[in-house]
């Protein structure tokens, strides 16, 4: 497995339209509802290459094998007094990959760029009761608090978030 950073999605998008898909469909809960609409996730990838370009956003990428198994984003807050923090976004893991350290891979490089370009703090938010938070915690972040009937679901059930940070 492979993970690096990647400043365009020019050449990907097939691949990464079908790991948005694969997450969705099996319940991952990153914005999207099922039945998954292709204009939204062709509208979605084109909006991320648009802030790759124009430097607000960061994308990570692991590869097995030439193939996308998993992604993160950085999402760099625009703001003169948010400077320092950054949003991570859309912790995604193929389903066939998951449970062999890719989302740990993706994080620990996020965050290595992160400080590298001067952040000193991240923050996100997953649905309540995720694995994922597991993950999060696992790795230094800090539970600050949850949001009942956040969003929805990707069967449109509305359902809690929880927030987390981490000061690098």
């Amino acid at each position: 497995m492979e993970v690096k950073e990647i400043n365009t999605t020019l050449g990907l998008v097939e691949q990464l339209h079908a790991l948005l898909i694969d997450c969705v469909e099996s319940g991952a809960s990153v914005g999207f509802l099922t039945p998954v609409d292709e204009r939204e996730i062709q509208s979605y990838w084109s909006s991320v290459e648009t802030e790759l370009t124009s430097g607000l956003r960061k994308l990570f990428l692991a590869y097995d094998d030439g193939s996308i198994i998993g992604t993160v984003q950085l999402s760099l807050c625009s703001k003169p007094n948010g400077s320092h923090r950054g949003e991570v976004e859309k912790l995604m893991v193929h389903t066939g990959a998951r449970g062999k350290g890719v989302s740990k891979k993706l994080m620990s490089l996020l965050e290595g760029v992160a400080s590298e370009i001067g952040l000193s703090l991240l923050v996100l938010d997953t649905r309540l009761g995720d694995i994922a938070s597991s993950l999060y915690r696992a790795i230094g972040y800090t539970e600050v608090g949850q949001i009942p009937q956040f969003a929805r679901s990707s069967t449109g059930k509305l359902e809690g978030t929880v927030y987390f940070f981490k000061i690098l």
